[in-house]
Formats: C-alpha cells, sequence, structure tokens
C-alpha cells in the first residue's frame, strides 16, 4: 500500500503508488526488455487514464493521451520515430475518430474522419508544393470530400496548385461520375469522368490534370515502426508554439543572454507579445513590402531590406544611438557575407518580426522593462513607441511617392554599383564594407560635383534631414554609416536642389532631355501616344524583375519613357507639369552629371594606375640600366687594377733582371761618393722617357 519502487529480475521498474500490492494511481513504469517508459494513470495494474509512453530512449516515439486497460483508446497524441505527427482521437490501439496526421517528409496533411487507422469519412487531404521564389507562401493541392478505406471515393473537391478545380464524384483516387473541371485559365468543363478522363473527350490531356495518389503514405503504422531520419518534435517543457509555423521566432541568439532556467519562459512571453500585436505585425508587413510595386505572383510580396530600412526610418528607430548598418549587422548575426546590407536581400513575415525583436533588445534599456521578460518588453515598448504611432507614414525622397518611385528606380542598380565602390571595410567590425557620411561628402568632391547650387553645407544638411545626429549648426558626425537607401535618397535629394537649373533649361535642352526619355520607343509621337501603356508594363516589370547589380554594372542606364508621366498626370495638369519638371530634373542629375562623373572617375583613375603601371616600367628600367652600368664600372676598375698589378711586376722582373749586382761591385765605387753617384745609371729607358730627336 501507499507509494514505493518495484524492481523485476528483468531490469523492469515502476515507482509510483500501489493498492493491494498491484499499480493503482500516479506512477512511472520502464521497461528492462523494449526501453518503454510510462509516466501516468493506473488502475487495477493497467495503464487507464491519462497518461505518456515513450517507445525509445532518444525519446522521438511517443504517445500523450487517454488510455482504457492498457489501450490507447480517446484523445491523443502519436509522434512516430520519422517525424510523422498524428493528434486526435483513437480507439482499440489504432486512429480512429476525428483527428490530423502530418506526414513530414512527404509534405502532406489529412484532416478528417478515421476508421481502424484508415482514412474514411469526411475530411481534407493537402499535398504542399515547395514555395515559388519570389513568393512568401507555399502552394498546395487539397482534396476536401468523402474517403473510403484510404481512397478517394464519393463526393468531393480537388483544388490544384494550378489554379485548376475539379467538383464531383470519385472512385478509387480517381475522377468518376458526374463533376465540373475548371481550368486555371477560367474555362469550364461540365460532364461525365470515367477512370479519370472526360467520358467525351478521353484523349484529352492537360499538365497537372490528374491528381496525386496516395499510395505514398503509410496510414498503418505500427508502434514499433524503425523509420528513418528520427526528428525530435517536442522540447523539455512540451511547449507548443502559439504563433503557428509561418510566425516562428528565431532569436536563439537572444535566449543565450538569458539564464537557461528562464528561457522557456523568455521565449513563450515573446511570443505572447508577438501574439498582442500580430494584427499590427502583418499590416505594417503587407503595407511596406508592396511600395512601389503593382503586381505579385501569388498576390503576395516578400519585404526587401530596401524596404525594411524604410519601415526603421519612418518608425525613428535608428534615433536611438543604433545606425542602420549596425541593424543588419544585429540581424544577420554572425553572417558577414558580402550581401550583408544588399538592399534587394528578402525576408518573409517571420524574419519581420525575429528582426524586430532582435532590433528592440539592442536599442531599449534592460532595467526599464516590466518582469513579464526582458525580450517580449523590449519588444512591446518598440511597438507602443515607435511602430504603432509612426508606421506607414512614409517619408523621404524616394518611397514618398509611388509615381516617382517607378522613375527613380531605373537608376538605382547603377548607383548600387557606385555605392559598393565608394565602401570601405568598416574599422570596428573589419568583416563588411560600408560607406560614412564623411565619404558620401568626399565623393561629390571627387567627382566634382560641387558648385553654387549643391555645396558642401547643402548636402550636409540633405544627410541630416533624417538623421540630426549628422549635422547642426553647433556639432557634425560624419563618421556616421550609411546604407544604401539613405545614400539614393541624398541623390535624389540633390538632384532636387538642381530644380532652378532645371527649369532654366533651354527648350532646345528639354527636347534633347525628353527625346531620350522616348529613346526606348523608335517611332514617332503617334506611335509613343499609343505604346503608352505598353511602356507603363514594361517599367513596372522592370522594377519587379530587377537584375542584379553584377549584371547591370556595366550596362548604361536606361532612361524612363515620358508616357508613363502622361498617364499618371492625366486627371490633374499641375502636377503633371511637376511631375514633368522632376522627371527632367532626376534624368538631368542622374544621366548628365552623376553617372558621366564617376564614369570619368573611373576613366582618370585606369589613366592614372596605367601611368603609375608606366612609371613603376621606367623606374624599373633605369634601375636595371644603372645597375648594368655600375657593373661594368666595376669590371673595368678591376681589369684596370690587374693591369696595373700585371705592369708592376713586369717592371720588378726586368728590374731585377737587367740592373747591377751590388755586392759583386768593388769597394771603391761604393764607398767612394764621387762613383756613387754616377754609377747608379738606368740600365735601361722607357720609350716614353727616352729623349726624342727633333727633326730639322
Amino acid at each position: 500500500m501507499g507509494v514505493g519502487t518495484y524492481t523485476w529480475l528483468d531490469g523492469s521498474c515502476y515507482e509510483g503508488e500501489v493498492v493491494n500490492g498491484i499499480r493503482h494511481g500516479i506512477g512511472t513504469y520502464r521497461c528492462g526488455k523494449t526501453s518503454a517508459t510510462y509516466r501516468g494513470q493506473w488502475h487495477h495494474g493497467q495503464r487507464h487514464g491519462k497518461g505518456i509512453i515513450y517507445y525509445n530512449q532518444e525519446v522521438t516515439s511517443w504517445y500523450e493521451g487517454d488510455w482504457v486497460n492498457n489501450i490507447r483508446e480517446g484523445w491523443g497524441v502519436r509522434c512516430y520515430p520519422s517525424g510523422n505527427i498524428y493528434e486526435g482521437q483513437w480507439k482499440n490501439d489504432a486512429r480512429h475518430g476525428t483527428g490530423r496526421m502530418r506526414w513530414l517528409q512527404l509534405g502532406q496533411q489529412y484532416s478528417g474522419s478515421w476508421e481502424n487507422g484508415i482514412q474514411h469519412g469526411e475530411g481534407t487531404h493537402t499535398w504542399f508544393v515547395r514555395r515559388v521564389p519570389g513568393t512568401q507562401y507555399p502552394v498546395r493541392n487539397e482534396y476536401t470530400g468523402e474517403f473510403a478505406q484510404g481512397l478517394r471515393h464519393g463526393q468531393g473537391t480537388f483544388s490544384y496548385a494550378s489554379g485548376a478545380v475539379y467538383r464531383g464524384g470519385w472512385r478509387a483516387n480517381k475522377k468518376h461520375g458526374q463533376g465540373t473541371f475548371t481550368f486555371k485559365n477560367g474555362r469550364i468543363f461540365e460532364g461525365e469522368f470515367i477512370d479519370d478522363r472526360m467520358a467525351e473527350f478521353p484523349s484529352f490531356c492537360i499538365d497537372g490534370f490528374k491528381t496525386p495518389d496516395l499510395s505514398g503514405i503509410r496510414t498503418h503504422t505500427p508502434i514499433s515502426c524503425n523509420d528513418d531520419h528520427p526528428r525530435q518534435v517536442v522540447d523539455s517543457s512540451g511547449w507548443v508554439s502559439v504563433l503557428g509555423p509561418d510566425v516562428t521566432l528565431e532569436i536563439n541568439m537572444l535566449l543565450e543572454d538569458i539564464p537557461e532556467a528562464h528561457r522557456d519562459a523568455e521565449l513563450k512571453q515573446a511570443e505572447f507579445a508577438v501574439l498582442r500585436h500580430i494584427a499590427e505585425l502583418r499590416s505594417v508587413y503587407t503595407f511596406y513590402s508592396s511600395l512601389g510595386l503593382t503586381e505579385s505572383p501569388d498576390n503576395t510580396f516578400l519585404l526587401t531590406r530596401l524596404q525594411l530600412w524604410r519601415m526603421l526610418l519612418d518608425c525613428r528607430v535608428h534615433l536611438h544611438g543604433v545606425t542602420l548598418a549596425c541593424m543588419d549587422r544585429l540581424i544577420s548575426g554572425a553572417d558577414s557575407s558580402e550581401e550583408l546590407h544588399c538592399p534587394f536581400s528578402t525576408m518573409l513575415l517571420r524574419n519581420f518580426i525575429s528582426s524586430l525583436m532582435i532590433i528592440a533588445y539592442h536599442i531599449y534599456p534592460k532595467e526599464d522593462t516590466p518582469s513579464g521578460g526582458v525580450i517580449a518588453g523590449c519588444f512591446s515598448k518598440l511597438m507602443r513607441e515607435n511602430i504603432i504611432p509612426n508606421a506607414k507614414h512614409v517619408k523621404g525622397c524616394f518611397c514618398r511617392d509611388p509615381v516617382r518611385a517607378v522613375i527613380a528606380v531605373n537608376y538605382i542598380d547603377k548607383s548600387w554599383g557606385i555605392y559598393k565602390s565608394f565602401c570601405q571595410v568598416n574599422s570596428i567590425t573589419r568583416t563588411d564594407k560600408t560607406m560614412t557620411m564623411r565619404q558620401f561628402v568626399l565623393m561629390f568632391k571627387e567627382l566634382q560635383l560641387f558648385d553654387s547650387d549643391l555645396t558642401p553645407k547643402t548636402v550636409l544638411k540633405i544627410l541630416s534631414m533624417e538623421n540630426p545626429a549628422v549635422y547642426t549648426d553647433s556639432h557634425s558626425n560624419l563618421d556616421v554609416e550609411m546604407v544604401f537607401l539613405e545614400f539614393f535618397e541624398a541623390l535624389l535629394c540633390c538632384a532636387e536642389v538642381k530644380e532652378h537649373k532645371g527649369a532654366q533649361l533651354s527648350e532646345g535642352n528639354q527636347s534633347e532631355v525628353m527625346s531620350s526619355h522616348n529613346a526606348l520607343d523608335t517611332g514617332t509621337s503617334l506611335q509613343v501616344r499609343k505604346s503608352r501603356e505598353s511602356d507603363t508594363t514594361h517599367t513596372l516589370e522592370k522594377m519587379a524583375h530587377r537584375q542584379s547589380p553584377e549584371e547591370m554594372g556595366n550596362c548604361e542606364v536606361e532612361p524612363v519613357s515620358d508616357t508613363l508621366v502622361q498617364s499618371m498626370a492625366a486627371l490633374d495638369p499641375k502636377e503633371g507639369g511637376e511631375l514633368d519638371s522632376w522627371i527632367q530634373w532626376t534624368h538631368h542629375f542622374f544621366s548628365q552629371l552623376f553617372f558621366p562623373a564617376y564614369e570619368h572617375l573611373l576613366l582618370l583613375r585606369r589613366e592614372v594606375e596605367e601611368e603609375r603601371l608606366r612609371e613603376v616600367a621606367r623606374s624599373r628600367i633605369a634601375l636595371a640600366k644603372a645597375k648594368e652600368a655600375a657593373r661594368l664600372r666595376e669590371l673595368w676598375e678591376a681589369e684596370e687594377r690587374r693591369r696595373e698589378e700585371e705592369e708592376e711586376e713586369e717592371a720588378e722582373r726586368a728590374e731585377r733582371a737587367e740592373g747591377p749586382d751590388e755586392e759583386n761591385l768593388p769597394a771603391s765605387a761604393v764607398n767612394t761618393p764621387v762613383a756613387s753617384a754616377t754609377s747608379v745609371v738606368p740600365s735601361k729607358q722607357s720609350p716614353s722617357s727616352a729623349p726624342r730627336k727633333k727633326k730639322k
């Protein structure tokens, strides 16, 4: 009686409540032979009530739910070693009743009625298809209707990923009987189907017309299944995300700063904080991801890094002492690739929310957050003070006007290439390249773009419009990093500074600029007016399907046609005139000033580099010549020294051979001074020293 531990000879063990010598109440049983472990309720020695059983030591195969006399019956969740999960009703150890099964490896899911472990009755079976690039949500094939012994049988509707839909009868997984097939182009066929084909047109076949079968699904999955690729699906706390798979948070780098004992609670509070603001977050994501765009493959848009920067600037997040470039590093974590600050990279909704949470954690002090969670508190403060009051109020020169954004996007690719060429390695991180405000001003000086209208002070005022920390009348900080959006919008503002110059263009110059806009259309003005709709579509498609900077780097800028302007300004002549002038200024600045100045700078750099190489070559040649002259001089000097030594040796030998022997002279010749002075006469005179007779 009471609570105790019982151990069997095979290694099995029970620890828990006992009544009259049998397991009864709450207890844990570990099987010594199969490594299975059951923890839960017992009744008269049998598993009965609520309990969970793990079938292996890796805890990848388990069942949690209701038991009746050692049999799974009632409601429960079964996780198989493959990662497949069933959640629903059970009877006699089999899936029976209403439930949902997910085949993770196959990318399929069924929700509906079951009978003895097989799909039977009403239900919905979904085949998920891999997400198409440029779309946010996965497409799918889906059948909703009647099943019989695991097959589509009876009446049902099949929705194809292509957009086609079939409604009607089914037999053994095939369309059979009366039905209606709506093709993806909107045409409808209504009639009899036999063996998955139209009875009236048996030879007719179309891509995607045949439906996938269910033969790849294991509807009978035994307890001891040995599927490959085991997968852990439940964490130690049993916590299941309340946000769903499309909003899974990726904040592991933040959780590492939290004590391990509090991480689960922090994650839960963070998800609750997101759940409280999920409607606003979806609305903000949808709004900013569609800036400057008109159409999408699946009626959704992916948020680009450029649009994220615009949202952060609008919400004044950058005024907390963290630049947009630094936010890029925080979001990317350990990723230090060259595309860290690429404006064309995209992110899904879950990446967007996770990025906001990471940014909020780093810009707000942790001690000001409530006790409900540090991460959740910082995120809630960001939503309350920055995003909700300021989002959707677009500022800046680029995205503020959608029509001008369509025009300006024609210059964005080449501007991105120029931006990268002036970037330098960050002095602190040493991993990525960025541009500072100082480098931007020096770029204008190097390109010789300053004049009486566009002065350095004017450029500084432009740079400080959204970031007062850059420049005021009392101080300046030109070491602030700037991302490409700030760079491009500063260029657009500089183009607007040229407004009065654009207004002073002569009529001939204006005609030249506008004719360059019409370069896309080679016909007459009448043909230009007729092609207005196609030209507008071309411009929008160019923006939606932008080429990479590498592909555009060596291309000339394609001038923007004024037909788009004429069509957009048709309702308001005044607005059309202003827009027409803006196009002239922008086109003149980029095509006649900025881009040619950069090309000229590249030409000068190439010439300077070539001259440097030529100077190096000349220096090397001069050095080689000097070395050769020095070598020849050394050889000549060595030869002269050798010749002199030979002459001296020859003279000594001749003197010893032909001179008088002093030892054999008589004593009178040696001791007599007169004889001594007169007897020493050179025995032989050299030709050079011999006296020459003058010719008469």
